[in-house]
């Protein structure tokens, strides 16, 4: 790439992320979520405090978590004042709970984290950042969601005539020169969110190694995309660019849950494995991408 095309493409990017705060994620990540617990029993609640709160986190976080979990029976000596609200209600399994309230599942705590999510998906980077138990389900959500944000802004620079507004995108598709442009922009809020979904600090000072990093791989771009074709049964067009946009998003997405959530870079055997997950799922949600928006338009 010449000298010329990287100070375009940085000119670039730059504007792009003009629109691109990442002031709101953290204001969003910051935000406290209080839950209240109801059981029949202190054993009860004692095991969804064990939940919310497992003997692996500090003593510190532990401290923390008192002030947002509420036990919401008869108020005991000592207890910290509730607040006038809580946001979730969590109710032991086998008591008659009201419909806002969710049920904590005992043998199965994931349903009870994806029960919660799907119906507050807006609490979702709070809760992941102050409950390490829902880390892991909000992380790959926001993998996937960014994921197929680019992959739908791929199939709609190849088509543009019949991609209706079916689906938001973060950013206005006027503002980027080319696909590379947004897929740059859209990595680096997937790790600003990343990064409040784990409890590290969010901003462009705050992260510039990993700014740096999905910018630098920008460069390196087509040499993925070639990588990732090549494995591609159907070659070259719209499903192959989406699909690559997708594959490539979410590796860079599994790397900074890897970095985020366990320290540490992806081996090249770990990205060569991704490679082939990532262009997996990619062609399934290409595929039903494209024929949802031929049947709509």
């Amino acid at each position: 790439m010449s000298n010329q095309m990287i100070t375009s493409f940085l000119t670039t990017i730059a504007q792009s992320l003009r629109t691109l705060n990442p002031s709101d994620v953290r204001k969003l990540a910051e935000r406290e979520v209080n839950i209240g617990l109801t059981a029949a029993t202190e054993d009860g609640l004692n095991r969804m405090w064990d939940f919310l709160a497992p003997a692996h986190i500090s003593e510190r976080r532990k401290d923390e978590l008192v002030r947002l979990v509420h036990p919401l029976g008869p108020r005991l000596p000592g207890m910290p004042p509730r607040p006038d609200h809580v946001d979730l209600e969590l109710w032991e399994e086998g008591l008659a709970k009201p419909p806002h309230a969710f049920t904590f599942y005992r043998r199965d705590p994931d349903r009870t984290v994806q029960e919660i999510l799907d119906r507050h998906d807006e609490l979702g980077l709070p809760l992941a950042r102050q409950f390490v138990v829902f880390r892991k389900a909000v992380s790959e959500k926001i993998v996937n969601a960014v994921s197929q944000e680019n992959a739908l802004f791929s199939i709609a620079t190849s088509l543009p005539n019949i991609v209706p507004n079916l689906l938001s995108l973060p950013f206005a598709v006027g503002e980027f020169a080319s696909d590379t442009a947004f897929i740059t922009a859209n990595q680096l809020r997937m790790a600003f969110l990343l990064a409040g979904a784990n409890d590290r600090p969010i901003g462009y000072r705050e992260q510039k190694a990993q700014v740096a990093s999905v910018i630098a791989g920008a460069f390196g771009w087509r040499s993925l995309a070639r990588q990732l074709i090549s494995k591609l049964p159907f070659g070259a067009g719209v499903a192959s660019k989406a699909t690559v946009a997708y594959a490539g998003t979410w590796i860079v997405g599994q790397g900074l849950r890897k970095l985020y959530g366990m320290g540490g870079q992806l081996s090249r055997q770990e990205r060569e494995t991704l490679y082939d997950e990532g262009l997996a799922k990619g062609k399934t949600v290409v595929t039903a991408l494209v024929a949802r928006l031929r049947k709509t338009a």
